[in-house]
């Protein structure tokens, strides 16, 4: 493995946040993301690695961006 490949692997991995952490950069309790996994209610992306579960911090700034309004519009 070259030296640029293994740096590239650990930007990687040091952007996966697990879901204690990813809780608290969407203000949300860690549980509450665990519902919205298990019931499919938004589409935020998430990696299964073995038992544990990490989020991209660009996919939940993505999602954020979506959820973004300009308007007091709710739908």
């Amino acid at each position: 493995m070259t030296t640029k490949a293994l740096c590239k692997l650990i930007a990687a991995g040091a952007d996966l946040l697990d879901e204690q952490t990813a809780a608290k950069f969407l203000t949300v309790a860690p549980g509450t993301l665990g519902v919205w996994r298990s019931t499919g209610r938004y589409n935020l992306p998430f990696i299964k690695v073995g038992r544990n579960v990490r989020y991209r911090r660009a996919d939940l700034e993505a999602w954020l961006e979506k959820r973004t309004r300009e308007t007091g519009a709710t739908a």
